[in-house]
Order: structure tokens, then sequence, then C-alpha cells
């Protein structure tokens, strides 16, 4: 099985971390590769740049065997486009390689907008974990598509490679990438929230608006 959680990360936080490590066991112990998009086109611009929110994933998941940074969005021009990201996956896997794919019920709810939306259950299962908020129009397109192919449970995203969608509801903590980026704009310290090594590296870079070397 090979699991994909891709997003902005901008900055990686202690949130995106503790629900990667939930995904793997859940997985059995599978690897969760994070996917930092290049330029993501449902959002502005974004705080850093490639390169550096790529070095602090880095630097956030050295020394964790379970998790690992997967940067072919930001070896790619333009635009990143799940699809995209998909097709390719599923060429170097093979047919018969279940391929997951993780996004937030937030992101989810807006599915049917996302290029080639209709091709991505052929190509990966999705999971939608839940997040906080008033969850998916039942009357829309992803909460059909999750009725019309739901999973019976984890174990069934094993036994075939792509097609289903499976809600999970694990434990998350109430952290927010704008909510660092704010807190460090306004001078506050973001410490216990992201990992020691990405602060320093903030810090370090000046990067949201951080004075370099800053002690707070």
């Amino acid at each position: 099985m090979h699991v994909i959680y891709g997003g902005t990360f901008d900055p990686v936080h202690h949130g995106h971390l503790r629900l990667a490590l939930e995904l793997s066991d859940r997985f059995g112990g599978a690897r969760i590769n994070l996917v930092p998009c290049h330029i993501p086109p449902h959002r502005g611009d974004t705080g850093a740049t490639a390169e550096q929110r790529l070095a602090l994933l880095k630097l956030a998941v050295a020394g964790e065997p379970q998790l690992q940074v997967d940067d072919r969005e930001l070896v790619r021009a333009g635009a990143s486009y799940t699809a995209d990201t998909l097709r390719q996956l599923r060429q170097e896997l093979g047919a018969d390689v279940p391929l997951v794919m993780v996004v937030g019920t937030d992101a989810f709810a807006g599915f049917d907008r996302w290029r080639d939306w209709q091709q991505i259950p052929d190509l990966a299962h999705i999971v939608v974990v839940r997040r906080p908020g008033p969850g998916l129009d039942p009357a829309g397109e992803p909460a059909r598509l999750l009725v019309r192919r739901q999973a019976s449970g984890l174990q069934a995203l094993h036994e075939q490679p792509a097609g289903l969608v499976l809600e999970l509801d694990p434990p998350l903590l109430d952290i927010s990438a704008t909510g660092i980026r704010e807190r460090i704009a306004d001078g506050r310290s973001p410490r216990y929230l992201v990992p020691d090594p990405v602060w320093d590296e903030i810090r370090r870079q000046g990067l949201y608006r951080a004075c370099p070397g800053g002690n707070f």
C-alpha cells in the first residue's frame, strides 16, 4: 500500500505530523508520504517559498521512519494538481498496488471543483479525515461520491488498488498553519506548535516576518 498526504505545509506543524503517524498506525505501519504542493491552485500565495517549505518539512520528519517527503510536485512546472500526481504514481506503482490519498473534510467538500476529479477514484482510494466544522453538504457531489463508493473498513482498501472512499475520525491536534503564521507575524512564539528544528530554521531565515536570530 502506498499512502500520500498532500498539502501546502506552510509551515509544517505538529498537527500535520501527529495525523500522519495516526494514519500510519491505522494502516498497519504503512509509510506515509508527505507531498508538499508547489503552487496551490485553490489558494493564494504561500508565506514561504516551495524550497523553504520543503526544507522545513524535511527537518520535521528527520529520524521518523514512518514519514517520508515526496517532492515530486515541487519539481513539476506549474500548479499542483492531484490527478497528475496520482497518474504519475500509478505508472510507477503498477496497476495492482493499493494507492491511498488523504484529504481533510474541508478540502473534500470542494472535490468536484478539482481538475479531473471524476478520474481520481479510478486512480486511488480516498481517505477523508473528519475535521471540525459543518462537514459535507448531503446534497453535494462529494457527499454522494462518498455514499456511492464508501468502503466497509480499512481492510477493504488493501483488497483492491483504487475506487473506495473511507471516512476516518482520528484524534486531531487543533493547530493551524494560518494561526502559526499570524502568531509569528505578531512577534509571538509558536514553540511546541511546530518541531523545534522547524522553529529554529524559521527564526534563522526570518520566515513569516520572524526576526532573524530573535529569541521570542
